[in-house]
């Protein structure tokens, strides 16, 4: 009750703002960033990012904004849904995770008078058991979850099988058989690897990042050859630098970071051709660009030794972890004359979060069942909020193993030892006068190194409380 009684005051105090014209949005979202990627982020970067830098020159960079989750299809899902992903279950490989009738961003947008188009991959699933050759209609995806039109993949580009889909079809079939491969002096999960299964003839591997670039780019322009007026959502889910690796050759040899920074070039270089047409179809003025990465890096301590070049910029784990770099990414949204240029906020967000500030921005309120555990946070992004006045309520998020942690003002409770994720060890018992949990005074100690799980025993326990309050409750929006 003291929960929800903190939550109603902190939103009455959050008045949303009114906007006569809403803008256009297109929210770019890359696949296994890290932290410490792009230069704006990092100055040490050995990775060129001169479009994405561009955007934190003309916009608002957060420092502390948080994926729902520290792996692909959780992220993505409580981005489209404004809704935890640990509350639903995931069998994305055969059956739709959005369920019928369930409210998005997109079917939101859509029903407020938005045109809405999303060009990339999915990852929430289709009904694939109900096929056998790929031929019949795949439901349960873009088209059925508030998207009027779709192009791009089911997944990553690592796990067949690989087939375009336009729409609700597969453009054409997955027919032919690849081999899996892999890159030497990398991990099993690192460089140009990707798995052995079927593909389709028309599609290749190291096509996929241009091709996604030319339909984002089409979206934009047929946009403006329309006269009804509507404002265009855009959702382009780039599956890199997701594995595989693979940077066209202009881009080859010319980062600092191996295979990885010359792909992560690449797809810098993609959102600068997005961003050109904008500018070429006149639309950058009224158009809200918000960009940001779905989880952590996979990069490891030897790549930093090797390399130089440190992906998480200074935080601990990597993706899948329940420590910082594998859910804390950068994030930036960029609207002329809205949203400050050259502006950063440390204000802590989820992107759960976005589908109530994007209804705020439009004007509109959401539905009761819409974005449980959405927060608005445009009064932030317009500058209207001060900082470090006051903070967002708990965040709670799923690692792997049963691993959770609650984020709450400066603290952060991880239920488990280990990472949750891929960094080792992933999960371990306690052992004699060991704490059971860990405990990070994330102000202080951001590399979450000097665990006060035993030094602070009041706050474990309140943050405990909390974290299993939220857990059984159904909402965190009031």
């Amino acid at each position: 009750m003291k929960l929800l009684i903190s939550l109603s005051i902190w939103l009455f105090l959050w008045a949303p703002p009114a906007f006569t014209k809403p803008p256009n949005i297109v929210l770019i979202l890359v696949d296994d960033m890290g932290y410490g990627d792009p230069g704006c982020y990092n100055a040490g970067s050995k990775i060129p990012t001169p479009n994405i830098d561009g955007l934190a020159k003309d916009g608002m960079r957060f420092t502390d904004a948080h994926a729902s989750g520290p792996l692909c299809h959780v992220s993505r899902y409580g981005l489209m849904t404004g809704r935890y992903p640990w509350r639903t279950e995931f069998n994305w490989r055969r059956q739709p995770i959005i369920a019928e009738n369930q409210d998005t961003i997109a079917s939101f947008l859509k029903s407020r008078g938005y045109r809405t188009s999303m060009v990339g991959k999915w990852h929430l699933g289709f009904t694939e058991k109900l096929l056998e050759d790929y031929t019949g209609e795949l439901r349960g995806g873009p088209v059925d979850c508030g998207f009027e039109t779709f192009f791009g993949i089911r997944a990553s580009t690592d796990i067949p099988p690989y087939f375009y889909i336009r729409d609700n079809r597969a453009i054409m079939p997955p027919s032919a058989t690849i081999a899996a491969n892999d890159t030497p002096g990398w991990t099993r999960i690192q460089g140009a690897f990707w798995r052995q299964g079927k593909i389709s003839p028309d599609l290749k591997l190291e096509e996929v990042l241009p091709r996604f670039t030319r339909e984002a780019i089409s979206v934009i322009n047929k946009h403006t050859e329309k006269k009804d007026k509507k404002p265009l959502f855009l959702y382009l889910a780039y599956p890199a630098p997701h594995t595989p690796w693979l940077p066209s050759q202009e881009f080859t040899g010319k980062s600092e970071a191996g295979l990885y920074g010359d792909f992560m070039m690449m797809v810098d270089a993609m959102i600068g051709n997005v961003l050109k047409a904008l500018d070429a179809n006149s639309m950058r003025d009224d158009t809200l660009v918000i960009f940001s990465s779905d989880n952590g890096p996979v990069w490891y301590t030897q790549d930093i030794e090797k390399f130089g070049h440190d992906s998480s910029g200074g935080l601990r784990g990597m993706k899948a972890d329940a420590w910082e770099a594998g859910h804390r990414m950068p994030f930036i949204a960029r609207w002329p004359g809205n949203v400050e240029a050259g502006s950063s906020t440390g204000h802590t967000i989820c992107f759960t979060d976005l589908f109530a500030t994007l209804a705020a921005i439009c004007g509109k309120d959401l539905p009761h069942a819409a974005g449980p555990d959405s927060l608005d946070f445009s009064p932030v992004l317009l500058g209207k909020q001060t900082e470090g006045k006051r903070v967002r309520p708990p965040i709670v998020m799923a690692a792997g193993g049963g691993t959770m942690l609650i984020r709450d003002g400066d603290w952060k409770l991880i239920n488990a030892l280990g990472s949750g994720g891929f960094s080792k060890p992933r999960r371990r018992k306690p052992q004699p006068g060991e704490p059971e949990g860990q405990l990070y005074n994330l102000v202080k100690d951001l590399s979450e190194e000097n665990n006060l799980y035993l030094e602070k025993p009041e706050i474990a326990a309140r943050l405990n409380a909390k974290l299993n309050a939220i857990r059984k409750s159904q909402r965190t929006r009031p």
